[in-house]
């Protein structure tokens, strides 16, 4: 496989622009309905898998479906925390997690998908009814990523998890459509 094919692999909604902002109000919405919505975007993209089929990696050297599905739970719930930190504080830093090694935890690699489905449902539910409340200023509120060695403003944050989780959407749908797992 060549590096290029390795790369769609990976990134098959392409690479997040950094800076990338939801900065009007139909756009914000637009977005919180996209959040809104994926929890049961990811539950039909799961919908039929076998215990065999959610433990086939989604690319060479990539994580398991299985896998997948756990770091959602675990990012998007960071997310949500992150969030209601930038709301409350001024300028929060953030606590970065190494969600490689997350991944290989004992839970992510053997336990149902739906523990963590549960998770990402009333994360979603929270996530979106917490924005659907905020003002654009809040919007503009920020958190600081110490990796980074930047300010995320919450707008730039809401960008980044519809990316991510379309991203990772794909990964599931792309190895469904390689595998003809219809």
């Amino acid at each position: 496989m060549t590096e290029e094919e390795l790369t769609a692999l990976k990134y098959p909604v392409g690479k997040f622009a950094r800076g990338t902002r939801a900065t009007t109000p139909e756009r914000r919405t637009e977005c919180i309905g996209i959040i809104d919505r994926f929890p049961q975007e990811l539950r039909t993209a799961l919908q039929g898998l076998s215990a065999a089929q959610l433990d086939t990696p989604y690319r060479p050297e990539g994580w398991t479906v299985r896998q997948l599905v756990h770091h959602i739970a675990d990012s998007h719930g960071q997310t949500l925390h992150r969030f209601k930190l930038a709301l409350t504080e001024d300028n929060p830093v953030i606590k970065p997690y190494k969600e490689a090694l997350w991944a290989e935890h004992v839970d992510a690699r053997t336990m149902p998908v739906s523990a963590s489905l549960g998770i990402i449902d009333g994360t979603h539910a929270r996530w979106a009814t917490l924005m659907r409340g905020m003002s654009a200023v809040e919007f503009e509120r920020a958190f600081v990523h110490p990796e980074q060695q930047r300010e995320i403003a919450l707008d730039e944050a809401l960008e980044l998890y519809v990316w991510h989780g379309r991203h990772h959407l794909r990964h599931i749908t792309a190895l469904k459509e390689r595998m003809g797992w219809g």
